[in-house]
């Protein structure tokens, strides 16, 4: 058990790029993540690989995410998409293609704003993916 939470928190911090998308104010801000994060609410949305899926990251990051940011308003506080591109470990197979991940103030919010686009959010993963999403749904802490 012990190896796994080593060999997950090796795959987390070395072997993914994020490009992170932030709303912006108009206004350049800095941020403490210690204070702008803490008690967020963070949907992950992970797209596991294995022989023969695939995934287009042109169209994830620049159609499908936007599309699902937009429904999701004032609510959203950013959100980032990560591109997996190594295990953890050596010479293993790479866990997940991509995770995209909304940070949100409040979670019924999200959740009244996904369920009336919930059949557009999947008909769109045609066009981007063969791959069935893992979601994680988790309250930042620190």
């Amino acid at each position: 058990m012990k190896s796994i939470l080593i060999l997950s928190f090796l795959f987390l911090a070395t072997c993914i790029i994020t490009f992170g998308q932030k709303k912006q104010s108009g206004k350049s801000q800095k941020h403490d993540m210690t204070v702008t994060e803490k008690g967020l609410i963070k949907i992950s949305i992970m797209y596991p690989y294995a022989e023969g899926k695939t995934f287009n990251m042109e169209y994830y990051e620049t159609k499908h995410m936007p599309m699902v940011a937009g429904f999701l308003g004032s609510n959203l506080v950013k959100y980032t998409i990560e591109k997996g591109f190594l295990s953890g470990a050596p010479n293993q197979p790479l866990l997940f293609m991509a995770i995209g991940t909304f940070y949100v103030k409040n979670l019924r919010e999200y959740q009244a704003a996904i369920a009336p686009n919930i059949d557009a959010i999947r008909a769109d993963f045609v066009n981007y993916t063969n791959a069935i999403p893992a979601i994680f749904v988790s309250e930042v802490v620190k």
